[in-house]
């Protein structure tokens, strides 16, 4: 993922999830990213771009059933 549409990703989840506390980092495959709250990983965001005309972005959050009690 570019530079700029990592920019625009994180702006979207700012603004929907209202907080300025995430943040996004490149990992070593081109078709996703780490997505951060508050310097914890909330989960990965993948990007699907097989049909240029159709594209869509998949975030996958993993809940650990030792954090529900938390």
């Amino acid at each position: 993922m570019t530079p700029a549409l990592i920019t625009r990703l994180r702006n979207y989840l700012c603004k929907r999830f209202d907080t300025e506390g995430i943040t996004i980092r490149r990992r070593q495959v081109k078709d996703s990213v780490e997505v951060y709250l508050n310097d914890e990983i909330l989960g990965i965001l993948y990007i699907d771009d097989e049909d240029p005309n159709d594209v869509s972005y998949d975030l996958n959050i993993s809940i650990l059933e030792q954090d529900l009690d938390a």
